[in-house]
């Protein structure tokens, strides 16, 4: 005798798991990510984002602390990859001893990296302090020079390093793009592009003339302390008005310091 089967439960429709929306990446120099072709901004847009920092901050400073070109030049290679705030606590007692680069070699590799080892490469950094001083010493005269192509042969000094030590020192109007400035340029769309020299080569062109030697330090805070990379604190923004970027956080009113930031350029413009 064969057993009935039981009729099939009807089956239950397939559900289809809601995909999350991924997260869009910050722009890093390691991940550009999809980099727009030209700028989002007009040359009056631009000037005017330029204004609202000025007003905001009419003599920016580097956060590095030195005492001469030398002192600047290292401190600028210990910075790479490290805080400017742990750069500083290092070098504090290591300028005091060793502020040229005679007084660097008398000092020695070891001594170097027994100063600098709180901070992250050190043992490769003071190589290299060792190494530029040795170089500064032999070609230049001890001095640091005002040139690029000279300053970039140096033992760990890069185009950026180059850039910050010309324009903080000598009073070049150079960009110097570090990870904040790259990410600013792409996020905001002001200067974008796939390298830090695509971005540098387009900051140097959207930059107005009279705001080209302080630009960096205002994007490079801007970035640091306001358009962060994690998420961007939009509302303590000074050109939070004029922004494009479509991370941008949407209020129901612009906030206070950009419509204070913003009066302050029309009585500046006004006078």
């Amino acid at each position: 005798m064969t057993q009935a089967k039981s009729p099939a439960s009807p089956r239950s429709p397939k559900r289809t798991a809601a995909k999350a929306k991924p997260r869009k990446k910050t722009p890093s120099v390691d991940n550009p990510g999809k980099v727009l072709k030209r700028s989002r901004y007009t040359k009056a847009e631009t000037y005017a984002i330029f204004q609202r920092f000025h007003a905001d901050n009419p003599e920016p400073e580097g956060e590095l602390d030195y005492v001469n070109a030398f002192t600047l030049l290292v401190a600028v290679v210990l910075s790479a990859q490290a805080t400017d705030v742990g750069v500083n606590r290092a070098t504090k007692h290591l300028f005091q001893i060793a502020d040229t680069p005679e007084k660097m070699l008398a000092l020695g590799e070891d001594k170097v990296r027994e100063e600098i080892r709180t901070i992250g490469l050190y043992k490769t950094k003071a190589k290299n302090v060792i190494l530029l001083s040795e170089q500064l010493v032999r070609d230049h005269g001890g001095e640091v020079p005002e040139d690029r192509e000279a300053l970039e042969k140096l033992p760990g000094v890069g185009r950026k390093t180059a850039n910050v030590v010309l324009n903080i020192y000598f009073g070049h109007p150079t960009i110097a793009v570090d990870t904040h400035l790259f990410r600013l340029g792409n996020r905001i769309g002001i200067a974008p592009g796939k390298t830090p020299l695509d971005v540098e080569k387009a900051m140097e062109k959207a930059v107005p003339a009279e705001f080209s030697l302080h630009a960096h330090h205002w994007l490079i805070l801007h970035g640091r302390y306001i358009c962060k990379a994690r998420k961007p604190e939009c509302r303590r923004c000074v050109i939070y008005d004029l922004c494009r970027s479509p991370e941008k956080e949407l209020f129901d009113s612009i906030p206070e310091i950009a419509v204070r930031t913003k009066a302050l350029v029309d009585r500046e413009t006004a006078a």
